[in-house]
């Protein structure tokens, strides 16, 4: 809010039931969809809590991570002849393309 002095709106949200908190030290925050992971390394965590309820908000920059299926390992497994760490490289290398990650274990 622009033209506030921070103590009046900490007053003011006070007045309203609110309050934010900063979550100090936090050295790394995943998260985990379907297909990807989001990984914050060092993020700032701010917590507001408003009627009762409490939210998480994160500050920092991502890294995104493809995750892979086992079942795309397996396959990379069985088609080289390679190893679970050598088929798990190789998909990650090519960026959870089985196709791609076989023709570089073969190569």
């Amino acid at each position: 809010m622009p033209n506030i002095d921070p103590r009046q709106l900490k007053k003011i949200m006070k007045r309203m039931g609110m309050s934010i908190e900063t979550l100090e030290e936090v050295e790394k925050v995943i998260i985990q969809t379907k297909n990807e992971e989001y990984v914050f390394d060092s993020p700032e965590i701010t917590i507001m809590i408003a009627q009762g309820q409490r939210t998480y908000q994160i500050s920092g920059e991502p890294k995104v991570i493809k995750r892979l299926k086992e079942e795309d390992i397996q396959l990379v497994m069985e088609k080289t002849g390679k190893s679970k760490e050598e088929a798990r490289k190789a998909l990650e290398k090519a960026d959870g393309n089985i196709a791609q990650a076989i023709i570089d274990l073969s190569s």
